[in-house]
């Protein structure tokens, strides 16, 4: 396997990511939303957390009715943000983009959002359908790359692909600052598995033995030579601050092979392999932990073999995106960066 060319989402052809996000006046939080090609995508769900917000899960069923989605939101401000997804739905409304119904379109958005209330200072500064809108707006603004958000200041951002940003912006994992991250791999028969990853998780990200982030164990040659293990004392006195009462990891997992909405739902399920050898403990009471797959049918569906090695590959990225998230995060008070932490683990020092 290799990399693909950005290690990102954007290595499936066909997807778009955009965030938005705020950060001042009470404000710590994000929305990122993965844009579905021409024609929606098959999609399928799993949710593995004891306290999930989401929307739209249960048409991901592979009993129910609706086989591809338009868009999926990745948002913060637990509950509340749910109304992000209004606005992209709202967008590709307005683009005649949706399941046909007589007399028009209904856009098919399912959701997912993790608990970062409160953290910019203000309980209710949470995501709405005006910040959901930014993020598509900012979603095709670069087709078929990954693109940054608005800062509080309005001004234009460079594209961003990890770190505190979108749905990641409030995000803390395990006493550190999390994030998004992102990765990719192209398999010998020329598929593509993505994924993207907001990790906000109540569990370690650390191997407990060493303090090395844990999601960096399956990196791809080069992909994670510039970190490694923390001297010892560094990682003896860390002592992180109590987690927050909630928190959830949640993601997106992608591939350009052709899936049925069953095989979609495995992927998801198998991707959280992933989160769990990245984040220990995952799937606690106080997680709502989600994965959404997707299939952008680029590729002829897969036979057996095919199969298993997506699966496998779905995993090592969700894996890889969960270490890319936390690296790649702006430290603040109570929630520091990981190479803040332990600079030793800088390699090259």
């Amino acid at each position: 396997m290799r990399r693909g060319p950005t290690n990102s989402l954007a290595d499936v052809e066909g997807l778009r990511v955009g965030h938005a996000q705020r950060v001042g006046d009470g404000y710590r939080t994000g929305v990122s939303v993965v844009l579905a090609p021409q024609g929606g995508a098959v999609a399928g769900v799993d949710v593995r957390g004891a306290a999930p917000g989401t929307r739209e899960t249960e048409l991901l069923d592979p009993r129910n009715l609706v086989e591809r989605v338009h868009a999926i939101v990745l948002t913060g401000g637990s509950a509340y943000g749910l109304s992000a997804a209004c606005g992209v739905m709202e967008r590709l409304a307005d683009a005649g983009t949706g399941f046909p119904v007589e007399g028009g379109v209904v856009p098919i958005v399912p959701g997912a959002v993790i608990y970062d209330l409160g953290r910019g200072g203000s309980f209710r500064a949470t995501p709405d359908a005006a910040m959901g809108a930014a993020a598509y707006d900012a979603a095709l603004s670069s087709p078929g790359a990954l693109s940054g958000g608005l800062p509080s200041d309005g001004a234009a951002s460079p594209p961003r692909v990890n770190g505190s940003v979108g749905a990641g912006t409030g995000a803390v994992a395990g006493g550190l600052a999390g994030g998004v991250g992102t990765a990719s791999a192209v398999l010998p028969s020329g598929v593509t598995v993505a994924a993207l990853a907001v990790v906000n998780a109540a569990g370690s990200v650390l191997d407990p033995r060493s303090g090395l982030l844990s999601g960096v164990r399956y990196g791809l040659p080069g992909e994670f030579d510039h970190v490694g293990e923390p001297d010892t004392g560094e990682y003896e006195r860390w002592s992180p601050q109590k987690a927050p009462s909630f928190n959830t990891t949640i993601g997106v997992v992608a591939t350009d092979l052709t899936l049925s909405k069953a095989q979609c739902g495995k992927l998801a399920g198998v991707a959280h392999d992933g989160l769990a050898r990245a984040i220990r403990p995952a799937h606690t009471m106080v997680d709502g932990d989600t994965i959404f797959a997707m299939s952008t049918c680029g590729l002829p569906g897969p036979d057996d073999t095919g199969l298993h090695d997506v699966l496998a590959a779905a995993a090592d990225v969700f894996s890889r995106a969960v270490a890319h998230a936390v690296l790649h995060a702006t430290g603040r008070e109570g929630a520091p960066a990981y190479l803040d932490v332990f600079p030793s683990a800088r390699s090259g020092r």
